[in-house]
């Protein structure tokens, strides 16, 4: 978000320049965690008839969270394989991953793995799967959630996706892609502007705007089948969708009656819209919280853009921010205690996490031309497009600042992140 009344009308939109290529991305990192976790993790044992690596794709998971040291003990261990327990502790090895891969005469692949703890030199667990060719690269993303809950006692989000906009020459680009940006898709290509991805919390749908009909039109587009719906296309301005909990209702700002306010609408389009919020100021940006029994939007209602808080059931509304002039673009965490946002320091905007409870804020970029934060589903991390070197790029950084992946792409730029949920 560059300025407040950009994203408040949603019309200003058609004047942004995004280029992007749909093309490979490309991830960097820096930083590491607290708490450093060291593993081995052995090349899975094959028949030669494996097109992708399992174990590297694990490895650079577990890297990139920053929670682990990952060792290559330059051994290939199948999950029946003898360790050598004394040889990787004596280099400082805690626990050990090894796995093995098999093409089944159906096509599909079984990969089967083990986790073993080298100081007790024991079995942790393991487990099979079996997955489709093209399932390969997700079946490797779910053994690194299934170690990193394992060791960590957390969710792991390396089977999780992310949506982003992009833009190539004319033509806009609704895209989904794995967390680390592998594996695009574009559901969605368009001349006009595409803008404000959400993700229903089933991560089967996503929500959005798009200006194919020269004016903001939000809709719901189903994964699986292509399906999408005009779901908001009133009077107006219609922006900013947000998810229930339960799927059924989006929280949408409308122009409707005047001014932008908040409403409530049924995802599937049926029904009148429900006017939650009556203000004499502009109100936007509406999230859900994760109880679904409270929204927290945008609101320049007491002179300058702040964030509020507001029951389902309508009522007043409670100030949320304080300690800057402009603070906007609400995301609440996962858990219902963090609220992340971006907030506007010396002419900078930057992304900020605060504790609901405590009021602490703790701010987690660096560039000032932040925009569009997003939660992992594990709470753990924050996502947000920024721009750099005249680049635009997404960014997600741990929520204690440690930790940083940059996502670029090799043609062009991208925007507007929203993370998805954990895969079912």
């Amino acid at each position: 978000m560059r300025s407040f009344m950009r994203r408040l009308f949603l019309a200003l939109c058609l004047a942004l320049a995004l280029p992007l290529g749909h093309a490979q991305m490309r991830i960097d990192v820096s930083g590491v965690g607290a708490t450093q976790y060291p593993i081995a993790i052995a090349s899975f044992a094959t028949d030669g008839r494996v097109p992708q690596d399992i174990a590297s794709v694990v490895r650079g998971d577990l890297a990139r969270s920053g929670a682990f040291r990952v060792i290559d003990p330059q051994a290939t261990l199948s999950d029946t394989s003898s360790i050598n327990f004394p040889d990787l502790r004596a280099r400082g090895v805690d626990s050990v991953l090894a796995g093995s891969v098999a093409r089944l005469a159906d096509g599909r692949y079984d990969i089967r793995f083990r986790l073993s703890d080298a100081v007790r030199q024991s079995t942790i667990g393991g487990e099979s799967l079996v997955v489709s060719e093209a399932d390969l690269r997700f079946g490797a993303h779910r053994i690194a959630d299934w170690v990193y809950e394992r060791i960590t006692g957390e969710k792991g989000i390396f089977s999780t996706r992310i949506a982003f906009v992009s833009k190539q020459g004319n033509r806009f680009k609704l895209n989904v892609a794995d967390w680390d940006g592998e594996n695009v898709v574009s559901p969605l290509t368009s001349p006009e502007p595409i803008i404000s991805p959400s993700w229903s919390s089933d991560g089967t749908r996503l929500a959005y705007v798009s200006f194919e009909l020269k004016k903001p039109v939000v809709y719901v587009h189903t994964l699986a089948t292509g399906q999408r719906k005009a779901v908001a296309n009133f009077k107006g301005s219609n922006s900013a969708p947000a998810w229930s909990p339960d799927g059924r209702t989006l929280a949408v700002a409308l122009t409707q009656d005047g001014l932008s306010q908040i409403y409530l609408i049924g995802s599937d389009g049926s029904g009148s819209p429900r006017r939650l919020t009556s203000s004499a100021g502009i109100d936007t940006e509406p999230v859900f919280a994760p109880d679904g029994k409270s929204i927290y939007f945008t609101s320049d209602r007491g002179g300058s853009p702040q964030i509020y808080r507001i029951a389902v059931g309508g009522g007043d509304a409670t100030r949320i921010t304080f300690g800057s002039s402009y603070n906007v673009s609400p995301r609440i965490s996962p858990d219902g205690k963090m609220l992340a946002y971006l907030t506007r320091r010396e002419g900078r905007f930057l992304v900020a996490v605060r504790d609901l409870a405590s009021g602490g804020e703790t701010l987690l970029s660096e560039s000032g031309r932040e925009e569009s934060p997003s939660f992992a589903p594990n709470g753990r991390w924050v996502m947000y497009a920024t721009q750099s070197g005249g680049r635009d790029s997404l960014v997600a950084v741990s929520i204690d600042g440690r930790v940083r992946q940059r996502l670029t792409s090799n043609a062009g730029d991208v925007r507007e992140p929203t993370w998805g949920p954990f895969a079912k």
